[in-house]
């Protein structure tokens, strides 16, 4: 097991504001694709925005600085983070609730 594999680390995110309905949930897949992070992200029921994490603590940064900007039409009031468990398994990114 690598240094890297070793030091996988999870977050999750409710990100609220103007964040469904704008593409949210597609950006937030694109920046987690680019950033090489393992996840979901989904709308929940009080218009906020949910996001499990999971990857190295700088791709984790880099992730929560895109989620404080979020794509053009949004607007970001809040993002509130707190840690997660690393899901064994978990090597991808999907938006979850989206059909």
């Amino acid at each position: 097991m690598s240094s890297a594999e070793k030091s996988v680390e999870a977050r999750r995110y409710i990100v609220r504001g103007r964040v469904q309905g704008v593409g949210f949930r597609w950006f937030v897949e694109r920046e987690a694709h680019i950033l090489g992070i393992a996840g979901w992200v989904r709308n929940n029921h009080d218009g906020s925005v949910e996001v499990l994490a999971q990857g190295t603590r700088d791709q984790l940064a880099g992730l929560h600085a895109r989620l404080r900007e979020g794509p053009r039409a949004a607007r970001v009031d809040a993002v509130e983070v707190s840690d997660g468990k690393p899901v064994d398994g978990l090597n991808s990114f999907r938006i979850e609730g989206a059909w």
